[in-house]
């Protein structure tokens, strides 16, 4: 029984030392040659390299790339899992950019281990005109409806006076950057930019550069990368109703707002406000939900309450998005003692009127004469 025992221990010791000596000489090379260039698309960089000089010998396994991209400051890379040798990816050009691959190799070759190669790097910066303060402010944009975008900026802190700003903007699809032609102007000075038909931008980097130029003064430029759908704000929601069910029971409906927003991608928000006596109203947020219709069972005996609902893009079609602003609609609801009340009062009135002419009628019996009574009792 022993022998066996060191028998078998002994083919597991051979079989691992094969395995790993099969495995350790199994080694891939990283990518060559890579390489990043800038075609001028405002911050979408070509990123290329070629693959190791051993790859043609892996007949039986699998050869794929793990590419990472980040902005030197940012605190994850973006990763990439591709056959391809090339990708164009959106960089904020205002900080240096960051690459790198390796290459992956699994199959028979590799007894169907993962074998990682070493990384490769490299990096691009742009060179920075400026000072940094003479860069543009609070640039901040939103996505109306899904229909039109509006950016909008402040001049920066070292920007002179007569300083004229230009919008750029590039997405997959353009065959180069465009500039804005509808510009928000404040004192003949842009500050912002409508821009219309960005369908086709949806779900894609959508490339911004602010621009900046005056005499004898050299302004930094600001660079963005949007996300259309991350930037959404739709109108307020439509035709909001109120109704009061016979078992106390307050109905919510409403219609999703207009414009191109996709129903299906809006979550909505539902408060209450409720008057007590002297107390000021107070929302309470009721509900969070994609239906556009809400019951709310009514709890305390408040008589005006107000209802109101806004809208926002769902997690389904977008990261983030900006909530809309407020429907709000205001009601009147009658408490139970109230209905009690109104039942009873015709009764009270009722039963007042009955007694006041009892009354009526017993003092004219007590102040009928004597006199004229025995008078007419002689008469018959």
């Amino acid at each position: 029984m022993a022998f066996w025992r060191i028998y078998l221990f002994t083919l597991a010791l051979v079989w691992g030392c094969m395995a790993s000596s099969s495995s350790q000489q199994t080694a891939v090379a990283p990518p060559q040659d890579l390489q990043i260039t800038d075609p001028g698309l405002l911050g979408s960089l070509d990123i290329e390299w070629k693959p190791p000089p051993n790859v043609q010998t892996f007949n039986e396994c699998t050869v794929k790339y793990k590419f990472e991209y980040r902005n030197t400051g940012d605190r994850e890379w973006k990763v990439i899992f591709t056959r391809k040798l090339k990708f164009r990816v959106g960089f904020d050009l205002s900080r240096t950019a960051e690459v790198k691959v390796q290459t992956l190799l699994e199959g028979r070759c590799t007894n169907d281990v993962e074998v990682q190669s070493e990384w490769i790097y490299a990096t691009f910066q742009v060179p920075l005109q400026g000072k940094l303060e003479s860069e543009v402010q609070n640039f901040h944009c939103i996505y109306h409806d899904w229909e039109y975008l509006k950016c909008t900026w402040q001049p920066g802190l070292l920007a002179p006076r007569g300083v004229h700003y230009g919008l750029y903007y590039w997405y997959e699809g353009l065959d180069h950057a465009e500039q804005c032609d509808d510009y928000i102007q404040d004192h003949g000075i842009n500050i912002g930019c409508m821009l219309q038909n960005l369908s086709q931008a949806e779900y894609k980097d959508l490339s911004i550069c602010v621009n900046g130029s005056a005499a004898a003064t050299l302004l930094r430029p600001l660079y963005a990368t949007l996300r259309l759908q991350n930037l959404a704000k739709p109108s307020p929601p439509k035709q909001l109703m109120v109704s009061t069910s016979t078992s106390e029971e307050l109905r919510v409906v409403w219609s999703p707002p207009g414009g191109e927003t996709p129903p299906q991608c809006l979550e909505y928000e539902v408060q209450l406000a409720e008057e007590q006596g002297k107390t000021k109203a107070v929302w309470a947020s009721v509900s969070t939900q994609m239906e556009t219709a809400f019951t709310i069972a009514r709890v305390n005996q408040s008589r005006i309450s107000c209802v109101r609902v806004r809208g926002r893009t769902n997690i389904f079609c977008a990261d983030q998005g900006f909530w809309s602003e407020w429907t709000q609609e205001c009601f009147s609801v009658s408490r139970e003692e109230d209905k009690q009340l109104f039942i009873l009062i015709p009764v009270i009135l009722s039963l007042s009127s009955s007694l006041i002419i009892f009354m009526l009628i017993g003092q004219c019996k007590k102040r009928t004469p004597p006199e004229k009574a025995t008078h007419m009792s002689v008469g018959c």
